[in-house]
């Protein structure tokens, strides 16, 4: 198979560092284009990430030599590549106007930053779940007037230790009413250099940025239909979560309490619960995208898991992973969950978006 040429946005950022690891190798996709920040435009690769380099094995050999771009020109990627992957680090604004700049220009943009997260006619992927929110784009590139071009996004990494699960209970029926939710994150999600090693050694911080809001709110979008070429929000789960940082590097948990919507005897017993998760596959599995999870969900049973040092890597750093699942005392049930921040929550997550895409045809004509 001829691979697709991509360009990565953002690239000498920490998201960007990893989508170009990653992409090393790629069965599908070979990265040609970088661009990041006008500081780093003209330099090599590997002379623009020089002594900051953070994925802990050597700079990809295909990659080393490409000369930055300037990302702020959407122009210098034409002929270039054929899509790009968007780590853009700036204010929301100038990333939702870049990329659409890059869309105009026929260029698809694969993007994990949060600009269009809220835009209706942008999908926002998690391939497992809402793979049929893929019908928006056919109408975001009418409303643009754009030929080639479109824009999908990926979700915020907090969502992926407990979207998949709920999702799993809700597809099997067993809709859920409400949850508490309290994170426990990688200092590797605030980027680099990040929170100061002052504030996170012994230390936790009970507070991180606008985080708890899209916890508790992006869930719905993921969770909802499209309707009239938009995507309409799902009326539930009600989510109220609590967002920490914590002395990990990579690897987000979630302490998750749960509410059925049902009357008490037709919600699931623990042991249903866990058979529909280790038995939950989704489209990304059947079309069997390379960097799709063969489980997507795996449960452990020892009542010290998960753990993100022992766990975050399950299935290639793609998996939910989920344990301690008993009875609330409150609620119905609970479980900690974890999943990697900087892989599903990230890079990976949007290379899995940017397969799917192609496994469905969204490449074929650029």
């Amino acid at each position: 198979m001829e691979k697709i040429e991509v360009g990565v946005l953002g690239a000498t950022g920490m998201v960007g560092q990893r989508y170009i690891k990653l992409l090393e190798d790629h069965p599908w996709f070979e990265v040609t284009y970088v661009a990041a920040s006008p500081r780093s435009a003209g330099k090599k690769y590997k002379d623009a990430v020089l002594d900051r380099w953070l994925i802990g094995s050597d700079i990809p050999a295909g990659v080393a030599d490409l000369v930055v771009e300037n990302a702020n020109d959407e122009k210098k990627a034409l002929g270039k590549c054929k899509f790009v992957f968007s780590a853009l680090e700036m204010g929301k604004d100038e990333i939702k106007a870049l990329e659409a700049a890059y869309a105009a220009e026929g260029i698809p943009v694969v993007s994990n930053a949060s600009a269009n997260r809220w835009t209706d006619d942008v999908p926002m992927l998690v391939p497992e779940i809402n793979f049929g929110h893929l019908d928006v784009i056919a109408e975001q590139k009418k409303h643009h007037g754009w030929d080639k071009g479109f824009i999908a996004v990926k979700p915020n990494c907090s969502l992926q230790t407990y979207v998949m699960p709920v999702f799993a209970l809700q597809q099997a029926g067993y809709p859920v009413k409400r949850m508490i939710v309290t994170t426990l994150q990688a200092t590797s999600g605030a980027g680099y250099p990040g929170v100061s090693s002052f504030d996170m050694i012994d230390n936790i911080v009970p507070y991180i940025s606008g985080e708890e809001e899209k916890t508790e709110k992006e869930c719905l979008k993921i969770l909802g239909t499209v309707k009239n070429g938009k995507i309409e929000n799902a009326a539930g789960p009600i989510v109220s979560s609590s967002c920490t940082r914590v002395p990990v590097i990579d690897g987000h948990t979630a302490c998750v309490n749960l509410e059925f919507d049902l009357p008490e005897d037709k919600k699931p017993s623990l042991e249903e619960i866990e058979k529909v998760w280790t038995h939950f596959t989704s489209l990304p599995q059947e079309l069997k995208l390379p960097s799709a999870p063969v489980h997507p969900i795996v449960v452990r049973h020892e009542e010290n898991r998960p753990q993100p040092r022992r766990d975050r890597e399950t299935e290639k750093g793609m998996a939910c992973v989920i344990g301690r699942l008993r009875k609330c005392n409150v609620f119905d049930v609970k479980f900690v969950a974890l999943s990697h921040n900087t892989k599903r929550g990230a890079a990976l997550g949007g290379i899995l978006n940017a397969e799917l895409l192609k496994a469905k045809g969204y490449f074929d004509n650029l």
